[in-house]
């Protein structure tokens, strides 16, 4: 179990390193509830890996804390196509939980056109129904760069979840076969070959955009931290570096040698549990993912004795530090919401004791002190990879510019995995593609 000190000491790194990446409501604007009135606040919730049911109980719970209240709750797999036709029409959600790295980069694109409300005030709110701030409650490190993506003090993005990500595996399925977590790629690719030979594949993963899990992680291992502050800010040329190039053969030998043959097939909004069940089945050893799978693949079918476990990503070598990619997720206001006074003071519910306690129940972790003492024996294994000898928590995005038109890194670095391991893009392509990417977005981070 970690103690509160590990936790500052890994959110002090989310927030010094994200460089780049996920009532007092003073200068809230008009809201819909100043008038002592009943007032409708529009919630849209990205439906990730934890689960609807979590949102609709934090709903239930204030809306019957708070009857003057009500609240339409529009949770959906794919919350940016429910929500943006409204916004383009002018009507906007009060309140919206999704992160940064969605396939829509919906909030980097309100981000980009300042948006978004400034949240400042919502952090000297005084928790319903509990004595201290929000702020007071928030571990330590957590405000930061991700959360003040300008990089200066002021906070647009509300920090909801924090949770390792990196590789995930059946601890029985090593076992049985006495196999060892690789610890370097020459290991890894070892334990590959030796799958193969009874028919399990060494990789597989569920869409493509899970590689952000996995390349934020192994960029930092290959280069080094400043390395890993390079890419994310477009420094000139970085891809065609010498570090760079390590990673992008490394990453293509992984998904055109030793991946499960299914997997591009399945790497959709649709099917990408078919690629998580290859692991719970045995097919396939390791997959990119986070905390949030446990309660995903709950009710699916799994082999005999499966037991969850979780791993950093190989470093070339021996030694050398792992990375664990540290991922957020954020909860924000749109500047042209209609209620945004009540919106603020729903959003300080939602680090409340009871919030958390339900949020908790799906594995779903919110960066409150104490809060990881509550977890469960398995979500618990993930977390205490923080633990573990030479692992450094790495965190944040690529850092935000104006658009360039036809421009996207995350597509070009993510996306084309599935263009790469299908060879449909060669290793040269790729490289040359996001170096040409990263120096648009450089030119365009200067003006």
């Amino acid at each position: 179990m970690m103690n509160s000190t590990q936790i500052k000491r890994i959110l002090a790194l989310v927030s010094a390193g994200s460089m780049i990446i996920g009532m007092a409501a003073c200068g809230a604007g008009k809201s819909g509830g100043s008038s002592g009135g009943k007032v409708t606040l529009e919630f849209a919730a990205f439906e990730g890996g934890y689960g609807a049911q979590m949102y609709k109980d934090v709903v239930a719970a204030y809306e019957k804390e708070n009857p003057n209240v009500k609240i339409n709750l529009t949770i959906s797999k794919k919350i940016e196509d429910e929500i943006m036709p409204g916004m383009k029409a002018g009507k906007y959600p009060d309140i919206v939980e999704l992160g940064q790295g969605t396939k829509s980069g919906l909030t980097e694109t309100l981000l980009k056109d300042k948006a978004l409300e400034k949240l400042n005030d919502v952090l000297d709110i005084q928790v319903p129904g509990e004595s201290k701030t929000v702020k007071e409650k928030l571990v330590d490190g957590v405000i930061g760069l991700y959360t003040n993506p300008y990089g200066g003090s002021d906070t647009y993005l509300m920090p909801m979840y924090y949770s390792p990500t990196g590789l995930v595996y059946n601890k029985t399925l090593l076992k049985q076969n006495g196999w060892e977590v690789p610890s370097t790629w020459d290991e890894m690719f070892k334990l590959g070959d030796a799958a193969k030979a009874k028919g399990i594949s060494l990789f597989t993963y569920p869409t493509a955009g899970y590689f952000d899990a996995f390349f934020n992680a192994f960029l930092a291992d290959v280069g080094g931290e400043q390395f890993y502050e390079d890419i994310m800010t477009y420094k000139k040329d970085i891809w065609k570096s010498s570090d760079a190039t390590k990673a992008l053969e490394t990453t293509s030998k992984l998904v055109k040698d030793y991946l499960n043959p299914d997997t591009v097939g399945y790497a959709n909004g649709q099917d990408f549990t078919k690629n998580q069940q290859s692991i719970l089945s045995d097919k396939s050893i390791f997959m990119p993912n986070g905390t949030w799978i446990v309660n995903e693949m709950k009710d699916a079918p799994r082999s005999d004795g499966f037991e969850w476990g979780f791993a950093p990503v190989p470093t070339l070598e021996a030694g050398k530090t792992h990375y664990v990619s540290t991922a957020l997720e954020a909860v924000w206001i749109p500047s042209k919401a209609k209620h945004k006074e009540e919106a603020k003071k729903f959003m300080a519910y939602l680090y409340s004791d009871k919030a958390a306690d339900i949020f908790v129940k799906t594995g779903a972790v919110q960066p409150i002190k104490g809060v990881t003492d509550k977890v469960d024996s398995t979500i618990r294994t993930f977390y205490e990879v923080y633990n573990q000898k030479d692992v450094k928590a790495i965190a944040g995005s690529f850092s935000t510019t104006a658009t360039v038109e036809g421009k996207n890194i995350k597509q070009d670095l993510y996306e084309a995995v599935d263009s790469v391991a299908s060879g449909q893009l060669s290793l040269q392509q790729w490289q040359d593609k996001l170096n040409e990417t990263s120096n648009a977005l450089n030119a365009a981070a200067s003006k």
